[in-house]
């Protein structure tokens, strides 16, 4: 059976991705493991060390009593969706954020890492430094970053960034593999910067992977990659893109853009990032 990871503060941004790692669960045939990463208070006086273990005792309870209350709020929202049915385990450690990701998706054979991101404009933020960011950067499962503002919605509709060269192909057959259990169509988009560049001798490749299946390659020439590329999404109902982990610098300044152009695409499309 796959596995899911899901980390979650137990906030709304948290509980709302939730869904989806509920959906994909249901769809791959998986298990999901929920993780609570929470950290001790660091000695702030000489004198700390002699209230130590009692200050860890109420931090450790304090914790756990949290957990404990917000585990139900998780079963609640799965079978509100009718989800109840998905094997769910639960993990509470003390520790950091991002080695405990790292260690249990190494330990569990995680397949996926299903987590929220934060406010309005939250895939900017995701691209920011915040620890989304990190996830993506050093845990090698496939991250899939919810916005906040993101209703769920089956998917349906994938957009796959690329160059049509043979660098994408691994990540691309993980695509397409997603596409075929979804049962979506995934659109493959290059935007050509210069009219005159020299002929991609990948192309034919491309077109022979995706011949007869529910795929369609686009090129569009032109020197405004970001607006091209938002303009994509809300003329095809894209509601979810897929990019490699090495294309993050790009998709941050596509999500830096002019006011405009942010106002035309919400910034609620979720986003699977994937390594090589």
């Amino acid at each position: 059976m796959k596995k899911i990871l899901f980390p979650t503060d137990f906030s709304d941004v948290s509980n709302n991705a939730f869904i989806y790692a509920l959906k994909l669960a249901e769809t791959i045939h998986a298990e999901i493991i929920t993780l609570h990463v929470y950290q001790m208070l660091q000695p702030k006086f000489a004198d700390f060390s002699a209230y130590l273990y009692e200050v860890y005792e109420v931090t450790e309870l304090s914790n756990f009593e949290n957990y404990r209350d917000e585990v139900p709020v998780l079963r609640n929202i799965a079978e509100k969706n009718s989800l109840g049915h998905i094997k769910t385990s639960h993990v509470l450690v003390v520790g950091n954020f991002i080695h405990e990701i790292q260690k249990l998706t190494q330990e569990e054979n995680i397949d996926f890492v299903v987590m929220g991101t934060k406010g309005a404009t939250g895939l900017k933020e995701t691209f920011l430094g915040t620890v989304t960011t990190k996830v993506m950067d050093d845990v090698k499962a496939i991250v899939f970053a919810i916005p906040s503002h993101c209703q769920y919605q089956p998917i349906k509709r994938i957009l796959f960034v690329t160059q049509f060269k043979p660098n994408d192909f691994k990540a691309f057959k993980k695509v397409m593999e997603l596409g075929h259990l979804f049962q979506a169509h995934i659109d493959c988009l290059f935007v050509q910067q210069h009219q005159h560049e020299a002929k991609n001798d990948f192309a034919d490749d491309w077109k022979s992977i995706v011949e007869k299946q529910d795929i369609t390659l686009h090129t569009i020439v032109s020197n405004d990659v970001e607006g091209i590329i938002l303009n994509f999404i809300e003329l095809h109902k894209i509601n979810t893109i897929a990019m490699l982990v090495y294309h993050r610098n790009f998709f941050e300044k596509l999500f830096q853009i002019s006011l405009s152009k942010k106002l035309a695409f919400h910034a609620d499309v979720p986003i699977l990032a994937i390594h090589e």
